[in-house]
């Protein structure tokens, strides 16, 4: 797999850093190139936080950094790593600078238009 193949629209969910393994929300992920070969990325969040970040890929291993304004315009600032298990299909784990230490947020991100399923 390349850096290119996974260029597109995913659809996410996920479990915020707080333990719970329970889908808590979703959204839409974007991942694009930039001119160095690395990835950029813009998340949609229950249609209303917008989240950006960039990073790289290895031996299928997508490692985003990421920021987003929150509701009390502070900005918060974290990481997202996903395992792409196929082109279509992310699994990933994420953790903010601020969010709770003993917790890791969960994400699965299927691509949209595909007929691919997680287990």
């Amino acid at each position: 797999m390349t850096i290119q193949d996974l260029i597109g629209n995913y659809s996410v969910s996920g479990s915020n850093q707080d333990g719970s393994d329970e889908v808590t929300y979703k959204g839409i992920l974007r991942l694009s190139v930039d001119e160095n070969n690395r990835i950029k990325a813009k998340w949609i969040i229950n249609e209303i936080q917008e989240q950006r970040g960039s990073g790289f890929f290895k031996d299928n291993i997508l490692v985003i950094n990421f920021s987003y304004n929150g509701d009390n315009n502070k900005t918060y600032k974290g990481v997202a790593v996903y395992r792409c298990l196929t082109k279509d299909i992310l699994e990933g784990f994420w953790s903010e600078k601020h969010g709770n230490p003993l917790y890791l947020g969960t994400e699965h991100c299927i691509r949209i238009g595909t007929t691919e399923r997680l287990n």
